[in-house]
């Protein structure tokens, strides 16, 4: 009866160790979250509000960015008006600045009466976290735009960064709205992406943060895109093939800030309860990271590299796979490695060692991390050598192998008899693992 109790703590234990490197680096960084109007219409809403109290202990500066288009929405119809939308803005007349003027201090005042709740036996006891709003944002009007008057609809103008600043260096939680207020003292309703993409470049956050209503992008095929660049994702856009509107305006402003100076934009469904953690402290997240980094790439190792090879490699010494290396060894041979490298994290690595004759080499110690298998990792790794091999001026590639001989032989390689491996390299065959040997032309 207490062994799944049991389970159930020791993943609690391993999530926790597998998160901390994630917490050192998110302390004292800048995070702007948008919360779309949907989200804050959820009956989970507080679970929101509980996780962000929860990044807020843990040192991360936030600055929150909250939606109203829903709220708005169902004021107007109860007022039977009707207003226009062109290219996903609302067309503000005096009367829907009215109703946006309530349904936005109406969103404010809920999100920070959940941010005071201090409850015993709850999330938030004792959290004591302080929500501070204001005219953060200085607006100016859209105008008239392909003939349409926009009226009181307004677009980001200015974001006082320093009264920002200054919040967050005393630990308050920034919380900004999507109205803005012009130098003439006019109110104006702006879109709630723009608001957050444009605050998060002009404080030159490290992240920005999507709530919204899908797990994140997806493709043609219906697959969720786990990263992609703000070019690719301009592609997506094009082609139309984004359904929801909230994820198109979303992803829309999250390339305006990976283009413009933010490392990183995510978009993570605010319906997934502990999606916003799973998004932050795990490496593959739950949802669409749109990056001009590369969050993965296959690149030569480095010594500070010998750690995670080593980790990575163990397991499959143990399994006899691979032939045992110690650290010392690695150390001499680190610049023979190239490794696959996933978000900090050594997921794959593979070697190239040239033969005396200068014209052939030996590929070993393949791995790839199990969790990261039956992607292309292994071929990827594989053509990385392939390329240095003939910049070396390698034209044969040999491989000996116990349990991977199909795998070598799709990837181009023959079997070949022990006989045929070159001298220097045949004299070094361990007869009692019994490797079957495959050769590349290459």
């Amino acid at each position: 009866m207490d062994q799944p109790a049991r389970d159930a703590t020791q993943d609690y234990v391993a999530w926790f160790r597998n998160s901390s490197p994630y917490i050192n680096a998110h302390r004292g960084r800048t995070f702007v979250v948008m919360i779309s109007g949907e989200a804050v219409q959820e009956p989970g809403f507080h679970h929101i509000i509980h996780d962000l109290a929860l990044l807020n202990s843990l040192g991360i500066r936030l600055i929150l960015v909250h939606g109203a288009r829903p709220q708005i929405s169902a004021r107007l119809s109860a007022q039977n008006i009707y207003t226009r939308f062109e290219r996903h803005t609302r067309i503000t007349d005096a009367a829907a600045l009215e109703a946006a003027l309530d349904a936005v201090g109406a969103v404010r005042l809920r999100i920070e009466g959940l941010f005071s709740m201090g409850l015993a036996n709850s999330p938030m006891h004792n959290a004591s976290i302080q929500v501070v709003s204001g005219n953060f944002v200085i607006a100016k009007p859209v105008g008239v735009r392909d003939g349409f008057d926009y009226q009181h609809t307004g677009e980001v103008r200015r974001v006082q960064v320093d009264a920002i600043r200054r919040q967050l260096d005393d630990g308050n939680i920034v919380l900004l709205s999507p109205i803005g207020c012009s130098p003439t003292g006019e109110l104006f309703n702006m879109n709630s992406e723009e608001v957050a993409s444009t605050t998060a470049i002009a404080m030159k956050a490290d992240k920005i943060i999507y709530l919204g209503e899908d797990t994140g992008v997806v493709d043609a095929d219906g697959r969720l895109v786990r990263e992609i660049s703000p070019q690719e994702a301009g592609q997506l856009l094009a082609r139309e093939i984004i359904q929801n509107p909230t994820t198109e305006r979303q992803l829309t402003a999250a390339c305006h800030a990976a283009s413009n100076g933010v490392a990183r934009a995510h978009l993570v469904n605010f319906r997934e309860d502990g999606a916003l953690l799973r998004e932050l402290f795990t490496r593959d997240g739950c949802g669409t990271l749109v990056t001009r980094e590369n969050y993965e790439n296959v690149r030569g190792a480095y010594i500070e590299d010998v750690g995670g090879i080593l980790e990575l490699i163990e397991p499959l010494e143990a399994a006899g796979a691979l032939v045992r290396r110690s650290r010392e060894r690695l150390e001499a041979e680190i610049k023979r490695f190239t490794i696959t490298e996933r978000d900090g994290m050594v997921i794959g690595c593979a070697a190239l060692y040239p033969f005396n004759d200068g014209q052939s080499g030996e590929i070993a110690c393949v791995a790839v991390h199990p969790d990261y298998r039956n992607a292309d990792r292994g071929r990827k790794l594989l053509e990385h050598l392939e390329k240095r091999a003939r910049s070396q001026g390698i034209h044969t590639l040999y491989v000996l192998s116990t349990l991977t001989a199909h795998w070598f032989q799709e990837q181009g390689f023959a079997p070949i008899p022990v006989d045929e491996l070159p001298g220097e390299r045949k004299s070094l065959y361990n007869y009692q693992r019994n490797s079957k040997v495959f050769r590349k032309q290459l």
